[in-house]
């Protein structure tokens, strides 16, 4: 049995491609790396790091490169791979749906394609671009099942010095499940220990970008904007205002959730959710930074995304997201730095159009909020309201906690 894993990330060589291999498949890595590409087919195998707690090594085993720009190999791998994955990141994603396509037109076989990407509606967008490459006639509903997931595996950034020794080493927390869409598949779900499907999959889709991703990048904000010198997550969230900000964010989310899926979600559920995910943002081991977690601000304050996504749900559902108002507006801030010194470019280019034209502007064009609907109207000046608490703040922020 042959899987293939396009995108050879962290994510892909951390959670996805260990669970195929664990599971007896052959693990092909399709990636435009040219390091790391050489490296999996000269080692064959690849070394995942535990950090935590209990700290454990995990071989994958069985596991091969091939190059994304060899267009004719990949293709070849896709027509005879008997289940396939993307982790190449949203933003990549445009890049390989025309080769995609070429692969599936040579296939005799239907394809199951589990899109581990962070965005909602994944399934329909890689549907909705893909069908462009393919011929009118193609029967894709029939040939091609779109697989949603929810990636929950927290994977920090490896230091350059580390990547320079071993480029295939990974290091990530012990959490080791991937939620998947039982409704995306054609045919039979493979059995594989790690991989849970789920029905009524847009709940999980939701809960996991808006208390999930929105409680990590909050934690970001907020502990830059009140530690700026602090470099890691796990050091953002012991602190009291941190967490009770990110915690206050998350629970507007929950109940959000709880009206918006009441067959799926409860107040219990949910707080063991909530505390299961302030426990691993505090894990120390993972050495995962404020860097990482908060950059590509554009992104994630997106209006479908995990910021603006989620005060709107809140919104809609009579909630008001005092806290994640907070949170969105203390992303406004950000310009954390890396391991050298640089901000992410994205983020330099937007803290810079965000001087030259100002926070309407960005509310308006960057996280597409319109004044001349309601609920929006509302949500514009509650982000104000914060941004201008924390322009006004001097030597403090925890009166904020208690913005009521």
């Amino acid at each position: 049995m042959k899987f293939i894993q396009y995108g050879a990330g962290n994510i892909g060589r951390s959670l996805i491609a260990q669970l195929f291999s664990r599971a007896g498949y052959e693990v092909v890595f399709i990636d435009v790396d040219d390091n790391i590409i050489n490296a999996l087919n000269q080692e064959k195998r690849y070394l995942i790091q535990v950090k935590d707690e209990k700290p454990e090594d995990i071989w994958v085993e069985n596991v091969r490169g091939v190059n994304g720009k060899d267009k004719e190999a990949v293709i070849n791998e896709i027509t005879t791979a008997d289940i396939m994955a993307t982790a190449v990141g949203a933003n990549a994603l445009k890049y390989i749906y025309e080769i995609v396509a070429e692969g599936i037109k040579k296939r005799k076989n239907p394809l199951n394609i589990i899109i581990c990407e962070n965005l909602r509606h994944m399934s329909q967008i890689f549907k909705d671009n893909l069908i462009k490459y393919l011929p009118e006639e193609f029967p894709i509903n029939e040939r091609i099942g779109f697989v949603e997931t929810t990636i929950g595996k927290m994977v920090p950034i490896m230091p350059e010095e580390v990547k320079k020794r071993d480029p295939l080493l990974v290091w990530a927390e012990a959490y080791n499940t991937l939620y998947v869409s039982r409704d995306g598949f054609i045919g039979d779900i493979p059995k594989i220990d790690g991989i849970v499907a789920r029905t009524n999959f847009n709940a999980y889709v939701d809960q996991k970008l808006f208390i999930h991703n929105l409680g990590h990048a909050i934690t970001a904000y907020i502990g830059f904007l009140i530690e700026p010198e602090n470099i890691y997550i796990w050091n953002a969230i012991t602190n009291d205002i941190v967490r009770g900000i990110v915690e206050a964010a998350m629970w507007e989310s929950a109940h959000a959730l709880i009206s918006e899926y009441p067959t799926e979600f409860d107040e219990p559920s949910q707080q063991k959710y909530i505390d299961d995910l302030i426990n691993r943002f505090g894990n120390a081991h993972l050495g995962d930074t404020v860097f990482r977690v908060g950059r590509d601000i554009r992104r994630k304050l997106g209006y479908d995304e995990r910021l603006i996504g989620s005060a709107r749900m809140d919104m809609k559902n009579k909630i008001t997201p005092r806290f994640t108002a907070l949170g969105i507006a203390s992303a406004f801030m950000f310009n954390a730095v890396d391991e050298k010194g640089k901000m992410f470019d994205d983020d330099a280019k937007f803290i810079e159009e965000l001087k030259q034209n100002g926070l309407d502007y960005m509310l308006k064009n960057a996280c597409g909020l319109d004044t001349n609907i309601n609920d929006q109207k509302e949500l514009i000046i509650l982000i104000k309201h914060a941004y201008g608490l924390i322009e006004a703040w001097d030597s403090n922020i925890a009166h904020h906690i208690r913005w009521q």
